[in-house]
């Protein structure tokens, strides 16, 4: 079976992925700094009868991605990094004058440092595979000026860059940078508290990164509502 490690998995975009994947037949290794939600989580794609790793920690600790890592190696390798933990840099989100630096320095760490370090210690295993995926989650904040989402953008506009450089620098992977769009999360609510206008459940932005698998096109930066288009 292929395996996928999964980060950010206990919630949201990176739930709903696991359990589309484990309906699939994928093995899993999740990731999640809640321990309590990450094994109802897992415990939800068991039931699939694939096989989960599921490992609570912080993506910016080398042991934990290593853990990550191992745990795949277990399983048989790694197909698939999904690089879906995020951090906003302020909760709710501020004005780039008010933005704290500390918390500047927490979005570079979870939302590109993490990603890249994982991806390196997961390079061996991706290259031996036939089928070997990179996926950064990204955002339309990382192309477009929002107010308040500068920090937040800025973080996902160096992963993207990270990404299409991964993409070129290993072309015989397929290396994607995908923005899901708006969605109906606990992270947005954190951002933008008090905006319940209608958005999109995680799950129904998942088949997109579904056709991206079965299609499996160039490395690049893809929009998850264009996929979305004609399906």
């Amino acid at each position: 079976m292929p395996v996928a490690i999964i980060t950010g998995a206990s919630r949201g975009l990176g739930r709903a992925l696991a359990e589309a994947l484990a309906a699939r037949g994928w093995d899993l290794v999740l990731d999640a700094r809640g321990a309590g939600p990450l094994r109802e989580a897992a415990e939800a794609v068991e039931g699939r009868g694939v096989r989960v790793a599921a490992l609570p920690g912080d993506v910016t600790d080398p042991g934990h991605r290593a853990g990550l890592v191992a745990a795949a190696r277990r399983l048989g390798g790694a197909d698939l990094v999904v690089s879906n933990a995020s951090a906003l840099g302020a909760e709710p989100l501020v004005r780039l004058g008010e933005l704290p630096l500390d918390g500047l320095r927490r979005a570079l760490e979870v939302n590109v440092v993490a990603a890249l370090g994982l991806v390196q210690e997961a390079l061996p295993l991706l290259r031996r595979s036939p089928a070997g995926t990179v996926i950064a989650v990204s955002s339309d904040a990382a192309v477009e000026a929002y107010g308040t989402w500068g920090g937040y953008g800025a973080s996902k506009a160096a992963l993207d860059q990270l990404a299409a450089v991964l993409g070129a620098e290993e072309p015989a992977l397929r290396v994607w940078a995908v923005d899901p769009g708006d969605m109906a999360t606990e992270l947005y609510a954190a951002a933008v508290p008090g905006d319940d206008g209608p958005r999109p459940a995680p799950a129904e932005v998942v088949p997109a990164f579904l056709r991206l698998l079965d299609e499996r096109p160039a490395s690049g930066r893809y929009a998850a509502p264009a996929l979305a288009v004609g399906r």
